[in-house]
C-alpha cells in the first residue's frame, strides 16, 4: 500500500474542511468532523495546520480559486463578450451543481468578514477581497474589459448565489436572476 504524503494529506484535509465548513460554518465546525472525514488524528491535523482558523482560510481560498479556475477555463478558446459570458456562467453552474459545497463555503466566508474584522481579525476579509479581485480580473478581459458588463455579470452571480444559499427553488432563482 502506497503511503500518502503530507501535501496530498493536506489537500484531503482542505477538501474535507470545505464540506464541513460549508455545512456548519466557521464557528460551528469542529476539527473532529474534519479529521474523521480524512481519517487522521487531531494531532496530525494540527501538524498540517497550526489552528482551526488556518484550515478555514485554506478551505475558503481553495473554494474561491476553484471558481476562478472554472471561469478561466471556460473563457479559453471562446471569443470575448456574450460568448465568454455564457461559457463562464455555464461553467459556474456546472461547478456548483457538481460541488455545492464550493458555493456554500464561499458564502460562509463572505458572511463572517464583518464579524471577524470587528474583532480585529482582517485575515479572512483580506483573503476574500484578494480572491474577489482575482475573480474580477479573470472575468473582466473575456467580457471585453467592459467594467459595466463585468460588474453586471458578477452582481448577477452573487444574486443567484444568495438565492441558492437561502434555499429558493431553481425557478425562483432563474426569475430573480
Amino acid at each position: 500500500m502506497a503511503r500518502i504524503g503530507a501535501q496530498e494529506r493536506r489537500w484531503s484535509v482542505i477538501r474535507a474542511a470545505i464540506a464541513e465548513f460549508a455545512l456548519k460554518g466557521c464557528y460551528g465546525t469542529s476539527t473532529e468532523g474534519i479529521d474523521k472525514r480524512v481519517g487522521v488524528t487531531q494531532p496530525y491535523l494540527f501538524r498540517l495546520f497550526p489552528a482551526e482558523k488556518a484550515i478555514f482560510v485554506a478551505a475558503l481560498a481553495r473554494s474561491m480559486e476553484d471558481t476562478r479556475l472554472a471561469f478561466e477555463g471556460a473563457a479559453k478558446g471562446v471569443e470575448e463578450g456574450e460568448q465568454a459570458l455564457q461559457a463562464m456562467a455555464n461553467a459556474y453552474a456546472r461547478l456548483v451543481s457538481a460541488h455545492p459545497e464550493t458555493l456554500q463555503m464561499q458564502m460562509q466566508g463572505y458572511a463572517i468578514v464583518a464579524a471577524a474584522e470587528a474583532q480585529g481579525d482582517d485575515q479572512i476579509g483580506e483573503l476574500v477581497r484578494v480572491g474577489w479581485m482575482r475573480l474580477w480580473q479573470t472575468v473582466h478581459l473575456p467580457l471585453g474589459a467592459d467594467a459595466n458588463e463585468t460588474t453586471a455579470f458578477l452582481a448577477h452571480g452573487m444574486l443567484v448565489n444568495t438565492l441558492t444559499a437561502i434555499g429558493l427553488p431553481s425557478d425562483c432563482r432563474e426569475a430573480g436572476a
